[in-house]
C-alpha cells in the first residue's frame, strides 16, 4: 500500500555555457561524429569552466527552479545533493549550496549512488517527508564529469557531460507524487564502473587510471540491459497496474542503444522514452531532471501523467520510482 505523503512541487535545471560536440572531439581522440552517434545517440555535451563546479551548478538549477514556479527555499528543511563530482571530500555540496541560498534551518546530505543518485534522492527525500520528519526537501542531482574523465580515453570521454537538476518536494497527504519503488545493486560488479579516489585497490586487484573515471562498458551494458527491465516490472507490479498505464519512460541517459534494448525487452514504445544525451551526453546523477525539466518546457508531461524514472550505474546500482506527476 503506498504511504507516500510527498509531492513535487517545482523543478529547475542549469547546464554550463560551453558544448562539445562530436566533431570537437574527432581533434582530441580516434574518433568521429558518424562513429559516436551510431553506438552512443550523443551529439553534444556541456563542459563546466575551470573555475565551476558542481555547487555552482546546482545552485543555479535551483535558481532557474525558483524563478519559472515562483518558489521560495526558506522554509526547506532538507537540502539533498546527488553526486559523484563533490567540489571537495568536505564540506559536502550540499552544505556549499545551503550556504549560498542562505537557508541556516536546513539539515544537509552529499548522497552517492552514481548514475542512479537522483532516483536514490527522491526515495529518501519522500522517506523523510512521509515519515513526519521533514514537510519541504530541495533534490538536486550536480555533476562536473568533465573533472574526473581522461580526454585521452576514447571509450569515457566520449560519454559524459555536465549539468543539474533540483525538484523541490513538498508534504502532501491529498496528492502524493510517488506510487511505488524498487531498488538494488550488485556491489561484487564495482569493478566495471569506478573512479578511484583513497584507495587504489578493489576486490585484491590494483585500480587502473587513478583519478579518472574507468568504464568497462561491455560488462555495464550486458548487466543493464538483464537488470533494469526486471526493475522496472517488478516497480509496475508494486503499483497494481501494467506498462501500458505508464505515459513516460525516463532512464537514466547512459547509451541510446542500451535504452533501445530496455525499451524492446520490456515491450515500452520508444517514443515515449525521454531522454537528455543528444545534447548533455550521460550527466551521471543529472541526466533523469535534465530529461525531465526538458519535456516539462517542451510540454510533453501532462497532469495525472504516470512517469517512470529508473537510474542505473556505478556501484553497480539501480533504483526506479513511479510517480505521478501533478505540476
Amino acid at each position: 500500500m503506498n504511504q507516500s505523503k510527498a509531492r513535487i512541487t517545482a523543478i529547475g535545471s542549469y547546464v554550463p555555457e560551453r558544448i562539445l560536440r562530436n566533431q570537437d572531439l574527432e581533434q582530441m581522440v580516434e574518433t568521429n561524429d558518424e562513429w559516436i552517434t551510431q553506438r552512443t545517440g550523443m551529439k553534444e555535451r556541456r563542459v563546466a569552466a575551470e573555475n565551476e563546479f558542481s555547487s555552482d551548478l546546482g545552485f543555479k538549477a535551483v535558481q532557474d527552479l525558483m524563478a519559472r514556479y515562483d518558489q521560495t527555499v526558506a522554509d526547506v528543511d532538507m537540502v539533498i545533493v546527488c553526486t559523484v563530482t563533490p567540489d571537495y571530500i568536505m564540506p559536502s555540496v550540499a552544505a556549499h549550496i545551503q550556504g549560498k541560498l542562505g537557508i541556516p534551518q536546513t539539515g544537509v546530505l552529499d548522497l552517492n549512488a552514481a548514475c542512479a543518485g537522483f532516483t536514490y534522492g527522491l526515495h529518501v527525500a519522500n522517506s523523510l517527508i512521509s515519515s513526519g520528519l521533514h514537510q519541504k526537501v530541495l533534490v538536486i542531482g550536480a555533476e562536473t564529469m568533465s573533472k574526473i574523465i581522461d580526454y585521452k580515453d576514447r571509450s569515457t570521454c566520449i560519454l559524459f557531460g555536465d549539468g543539474a537538476g533540483a525538484m523541490l518536494l513538498e508534504y502532501d497527504e491529498a496528492q502524493p507524487s510517488f506510487v511505488s519503488h524498487h531498488l538494488g545493486a550488485k556491489g561484487e560488479g564495482g569493478m566495471n564502473l569506478y573512479g578511484t579516489h583513497l584507495s587504489t585497490q578493489m576486490n585484491g586487484e590494483v585500480l587502473d587510471n587513478p583519478g579518472y573515471l574507468v568504464q568497462n562498458g561491455r560488462e555495464v551494458y550486458k548487466w543493464a540491459v538483464s537488470t533494469i527491465p526486471v526493475g522496472m516490472k517488478r516497480l509496475i507490479e508494486k503499483a497494481g497496474l501494467n506498462m501500458n498505464d505508464v505515459d513516460w519512460f525516463v532512464p537514466h541517459s547512459a547509451n541510446l542503444r542500451m535504452i533501445e534494448s530496455i525499451c524492446k525487452k520490456v515491450g515500452f514504445p520508444i517514443d515515449q522514452t525521454l531522454t537528455s544525451l543528444v545534447q548533455y551526453g550521460n550527466t551521471s546523477s543529472a541526466s533523469i531532471p535534465l530529461a525531465l525539466d526538458a519535456s516539462v518546457r517542451e510540454g510533453k508531461l501532462k497532469k495525472e501523467d504516470h512517469v517512470l524514472l529508473y537510474g542505473f550505474g556505478g556501484g553497480l546500482t539501480h533504483a526506479g520510482q513511479l510517480i505521478k506527476w501533478h505540476l
